[in-house]
């Protein structure tokens, strides 16, 4: 009898081992810390977001930061700023905005001027200047704009013989409209002349001119003559270019007389100029030729703030 109630208790007592070893394990599988864990872990996230100020988590610190868009980028199209066309150089930059090719290499802080990218935005205008405020002449012409409209009641009222309105009238401006047609109209203010505009011009060759000014075909005069013949400096100013390095141009001089002005001698078979040299009126700057030409020419331009203009509105007549 003992050794079949042995028999009897042992396998239940191994059964009851079991059921307890089942349910530790499954309290075991079922604890939640590591499921509080991961919402603890995500909250930053989820606040950073929402736009809360907390300290981001250190995944969200470890993501990439997005770079600020470049300076150069954003101002283009503006005043003083120059998008790099294909087959620009400096030295056609310069040309076309009126600037010593040098000066915009330094301004734009760049050390090999052959390295532009189409695209690229350059500054061109001075950095001490700002090229989006309104220039003196636009200031000007908004006071003089202003000043009549200023002026209309006392206009009103000094028209010799016109009665004064009475105080208990209409408003001011009502009671001045009657008397403005019988008012003495107001000379028109002189416009400010550009002091750049004050250049001494001269003729830049002796020879025919076979071409006129086009601003699409011919940015400004193709003048004729023999190999070697003289070309001359149009006014006083600086040499900022002398080479060979704008295509299409061939041997060239570009003398900038002031803020507002330059002039470009093309095609020339000898240099007598170098870079920053001041050179007078008249004086011989070169010698004409047909470098890139098909003949001997003289094409000279003048160019008003980088824009061409036909030089014979300022040359002097023959």
């Amino acid at each position: 009898m003992r050794t079949m109630r042995s028999f009897i208790v042992r396998p239940r007592l191994a059964l009851a081992l079991t059921l307890a070893g089942l349910v530790a394990a499954c309290a075991n599988t079922r604890q939640p810390a590591p499921v509080e864990e991961r919402a603890v872990s995500t909250r930053p996230a989820q606040v950073a977001l929402n736009g809360a100020a907390a300290t981001p988590s250190p995944a969200a610190a470890s993501m990439p930061v997005a770079e600020p868009p470049k300076s150069g980028a954003d101002n283009a199209g503006k005043p003083g700023y120059y998008t790099v066309r294909p087959g620009d150089t400096l030295i056609r930059v310069g040309l076309e905005t009126g600037q010593n090719a040098r000066d915009i290499a330094r301004w734009n802080n760049i050390d090999n001027p052959n390295a532009l990218e189409v695209g690229q935005v350059l500054r061109v205008a001075p950095p001490g200047v700002d090229p989006n405020a309104p220039s003196t002449k636009g200031i000007n012409a908004a006071r003089v704009e202003a000043r009549p409209l200023d002026s209309k009641p006392a206009a009103a009222s000094a028209v010799p013989g016109a009665a004064a309105p009475p105080s208990t009238s209409a408003p001011p401006l009502v009671a001045a409209l009657p008397t403005l047609p019988s008012a003495t109209p107001a000379a028109p203010a002189a416009s400010a002349r550009d002091p750049d505009d004050d250049v001494n011009w001269a003729w830049p060759a002796n020879g025919a001119v076979v071409g006129g000014f086009d601003e699409s075909k011919n940015k400004g005069l193709t003048i004729t003559g023999k190999a070697g013949d003289p070309v001359f400096a149009a006014a006083d100013g600086r040499v900022v270019y002398a080479g060979s390095g704008l295509r299409g141009y061939g041997n060239l001089v570009i003398v900038k007389h002031n803020a507002t002005y330059l002039t470009a001698y093309a095609h020339n078979q000898a240099l007598l100029v170098k870079e920053d040299q001041v050179v007078r009126r008249g004086q011989k700057i070169a010698e004409m030729g047909s470098s890139d030409s098909d003949r001997v020419q003289l094409h000279f331009e003048i160019r008003r703030q980088g824009k061409p203009i036909d030089p014979l509105r300022l040359l002097p007549p023959r």
